[in-house]
Parts: structure tokens; sequence; C-alpha cells
């Protein structure tokens, strides 16, 4: 078994932080455009109640990065789905801040 890099870990931290207040979370959720080629990719994909909430794991404190990729996911989804709220978690301090 290989060892998880420091970003998958606080992905699966934050996961197991978060999942009592979701009915899914989806990992690393990749978004294609209409040519199949990937555009964007969600750290975690959380759902609850048809609403999905959207996380962007940075390991040092980048909000300025995160924010820009979270509003890009989010201009993606809403063709598709109903997106709800959007955070970005700092792995190196532990913080969750909402955006």
């Amino acid at each position: 078994m290989s060892k998880l890099l420091k970003h998958d870990q606080y992905v699966q931290e934050l996961c197991q932080k978060i999942s009592p207040s979701y009915d899914l979370l989806l990992q690393n959720v990749p978004i294609y455009s209409p040519r199949k080629r990937l555009i964007a990719e969600i750290d975690i994909l959380a759902m609850k109640e048809g609403v999905y909430d959207l996380y962007e794991v940075k390991c040092s404190h980048r909000m300025f990065k995160a924010r820009r990729q979270l509003v890009k996911a989010r201009r993606l989804m809403a063709q598709k789905s109903r997106v709800g709220k959007m955070f970005f978690f700092c792995g190196e301090s532990g913080i969750l801040f909402s955006l």
C-alpha cells in the first residue's frame, strides 16, 4: 500500500469531520467539457437533500486560488445541479472557511 500524499490526507481528514452532516460525500470529482476534456476537479462534493456543497482543500493557506477554483466549479455545476455553499479547508492550520 502506498503512502497518501499530504493533500489526500487532508481530504480524508475533512471527510471524516463533515460526514455526519451529509447524505453523500464524493472525493476528487472530475468535471469534463462536452469534448471530454478535464476542466476542473472538486476535492469534496457533499450532498444533502439534493443540494451540493463544494469543498476545496489546500495544504497551505491559499484562499485566493481555492476561491477561484470553487467559483469555476460552481459555475460549471450550476447548469445541472443545485449548488449550495462553498468551503475552503487549510490543511496546515486545520481551519475550515466558508466562502
